[in-house]
């Protein structure tokens, strides 16, 4: 579990290390483009960690009688897809940013957090010098960590689940604190099953069970920018706190050893990453000191389908399930009940 949520932790630290020297040096265009490049740049990442972090959310429409219990450690991974490595650039939005010997089109499409620049692109960021002469000095767009061959956004967690009457089914999900040195990670969330098929007279005979369910999750995270940063300054840092909500609906068989269940779900989320900490130019690169310098957020709502399957073998069960959405996702259970 713990060397998961390290590998999370390795995406976010690969994609700093790679962007952040560029980020803090797209500072000198201002402030407005800085936050313009970071919020397109970083959205397919924090998109894809939302859809990552709602699977297994449930392994099957049948609620557990009052007193019934389930221990449950879950593996999640969204797929990256080709189309979420690339975003548009178009440098006539930037006020002081072009492309390197730009003629003709001022639109390229560039590497997001997920993909990798391969060749290199290069931009010209004008900026003022103490003096107020306008100057030029050229960067290297940050790449992402499609440059490591990830191509998965990975979540776990121990998720536990309670029965009580009437259908009536809670879950809760949750991750400790996982640090590095350079930064820490930590998950949790809530849901509520309900299984309508329980309000019927015919339950006992019927062969499937249908249940809503609504679950809300909550990730945040940050990571130290004083070692990877070419800015002076003090306490750097980005900080990330991401909320979404579940709505599902579920069916699936009522057999003794093998299960099969699916759904069609609705998730709405929203990410927030806050570049905090005061920047000095350096390097060459000159304008006045920056605290805080911005908040970018992005947002996921978006209808999803789940397929999967469970084996119960007494104490001990075993699920797998695939999710089709704007990211595509897949998980495997391992689980211990009682009911």
């Amino acid at each position: 579990m713990k060397k998961i949520y390290l590998f999370v932790l390795l995406c976010m630290a690969t994609m700093i290390s790679k962007s952040q020297n560029d980020l803090d040096a797209l500072l000198a265009a201002g402030v407005d483009d800085a936050q313009r490049f970071a919020n397109d740049y970083l959205a397919p990442g924090t998109n894809g960690l939302m859809y990552s972090m709602n699977a297994n959310w449930f392994n099957t429409a049948d609620a557990k009688p009052l007193g019934g219990f389930e221990i449950s450690i879950i593996a999640n991974a969204a797929v990256i897809k080709d189309d979420n490595k690339m975003f548009l650039i178009n440098t006539a939005d930037y006020q002081n940013v072009k492309f390197e010997n730009e003629t003709g089109t001022s639109a390229k499409m560039v590497a997001s957090v997920l993909g990798d620049n391969d060749p290199s692109i290069f931009v010209d960021v004008e900026y003022e010098d103490p003096l107020g002469i306008t100057r030029t000095t050229t960067i290297e767009l940050p790449t992402g960590i499609g440059s490591e061959n990830i191509n998965l956004l990975p979540t776990a967690y121990i998720q536990g689940a309670l029965g009580f009457s009437k259908g009536i089914e809670l879950k809760a999900r949750f991750v400790p604190k996982v640090s590095t040195d350079d930064g820490d990670l930590s998950m949790y969330g809530a849901g509520l099953q309900f299984e309508m098929t329980k309000w019927l007279p015919a339950d006992k005979v019927l062969p499937v069970a249908i249940s809503g369910l609504v679950a809300y999750t909550h990730l945040s995270g940050n990571y130290d920018l004083s070692t990877a940063s070419i800015l002076d300054g003090e306490n750097q840092r980005l900080e990330n706190n991401t909320n979404t909500w579940l709505f599902q609906l579920i069916a699936s068989t009522k057999l003794p050893v093998i299960n099969f269940y699916g759904g069609v779900g609705y998730i709405k989320g929203k990410s927030e990453s806050d570049l905090l900490g005061t920047y000095r130019g350096t390097s060459g690169i000159f304008y006045e000191e920056v605290t805080d310098p911005f908040s970018v957020s992005s947002e996921v709502s978006g209808v999803r389908g789940t397929i999967g399957t469970k084996l119960k073998l007494g104490f001990f069960r075993l699920n797998a399930e695939y999710h089709v959405a704007e990211f595509d996702a897949f998980s495997v259970g391992l689980n211990f009940g009682f009911r």
